[in-house]
């Protein structure tokens, strides 16, 4: 009989560790470590410069690490430019799976997600901006 019970406690604590090991890492298994920041302007077909070295025109989607803060410059002839900073802030949906680390004892989890970012959505996004006309300049 104590062989059976110490076959059934050994089972247990396999499935409690898989179980553990499939949930750590919540908000990066869920939501991932990217996040997509869009950038439109009016009038579009503005320049766009990343701090991080992309660069495009407006309308613009860049698909972008979480965890990192970067610089947005809009420039577009004859209008005033624009530089917008982009910051990692902790979401809704990135708490919820930090929570969720927590509640099933899944450090190894959240040191995951705080070190992947994917708690964090890049703030602000999406970025809408009315270009400014310099004074003085005709079309």
């Amino acid at each position: 009989m104590s062989t059976r019970k110490s076959t059934r406690s050994a089972v247990a604590l396999l499935a409690l560790a898989f179980t553990l090991a499939l949930t750590s890492g919540c908000a990066t298994i869920t939501r991932g470590s990217k996040d997509t920041l869009v950038i439109e302007t009016d009038p579009p077909g503005a320049d766009i410069k990343l701090s991080n070295g992309r660069i495009g025109k407006t309308p613009a989607a860049f698909k972008l690490p979480r965890r990192e803060s970067l610089v947005v410059q809009i420039t577009k002839a004859g209008y005033e430019p624009v530089s917008i900073n982009v910051v990692p802030q902790i979401s809704g949906a990135g708490g919820a799976g930090m929570a969720g680390n927590v509640l099933v004892g899944g450090i190894i989890g959240a040191a995951v997600d705080a070190g992947s970012g994917a708690m964090n959505d890049l703030k602000p996004n999406p970025i809408d901006i009315k270009l400014v006309k310099i004074e003085g300049l005709e079309d």
